[in-house]
């Protein structure tokens, strides 16, 4: 389980970046994978974008707006404009058709964020599942993902994601499951998970 190199214990002296770095007016950065801190991680990077003054909006798809999460608790005082756009759960939805309906008006939503351009860091979480069920077009998706204006960084979450999305993105992060609470039976925790 330790992916420390074995030579660890020696710092490096040499610089490890490769040469030739240049600035990009933006990034696509993706995290997927099967283990926690997805949607952290694009959090985290929301509060960094915000603190260096850059214009950034939030669409989740999933969560539900009825929900009081801790990201929004602190997305909405630091100037981060926030959509919870989904309607929760999918196993504890009574009419699957209006949560993909929820999922459709998130995308339109999103889309007309990244179009508009207003936001220089647009975070769409957990967008791979209405994409990977169909429930939002993918061909749009990738479109408005390619043709966003030059100034605008995408955050995109969620598991399994498109063979095309991690294509177009600059970052992909695969966060990996080693152990997590709920194999122990332990549901999510306020404060942790929300």
């Amino acid at each position: 389980m330790n992916d420390v190199p074995s030579d660890a214990e020696s710092p490096p002296t040499e610089d490890p970046r490769p040469g030739g770095l240049r600035t990009a007016r933006s990034l696509v950065v993706v995290n997927t994978g099967d283990g926690k801190g997805k949607s952290s991680a694009a959090f985290g990077t929301a509060m960094r974008a915000r603190a260096r003054g850059w214009p950034v909006a939030v669409v989740q798809f999933l969560k539900s707006d009825d929900w009081v999460t801790g990201e929004q608790l602190m997305a909405e005082p630091l100037g981060i404009d926030f959509w919870s756009l989904g309607e929760g759960f999918t196993w504890d939805s009574d009419d699957l058709t209006r949560d993909e309906a929820e999922a459709r008006e998130a995308w339109r939503h999103g889309k007309a964020l990244v179009e508009a351009g207003e936001h220089r860091l647009v975070v769409f979480d957990e967008i791979t599942y209405p994409l990977n069920w169909g429930w939002i077009d993918a061909a749009d998706v990738e479109a408005t993902f390619r043709e966003r204006p030059e100034h605008v960084s995408l955050v995109l979450t969620g598991r399994d994601a498109p063979e095309w999305m991690t294509d177009l993105a600059d970052t992909v992060t695969e966060m990996r499951k080693a152990k997590h609470a709920y194999d122990s039976g332990i549901a999510a925790k306020k404060g942790i998970d929300y």
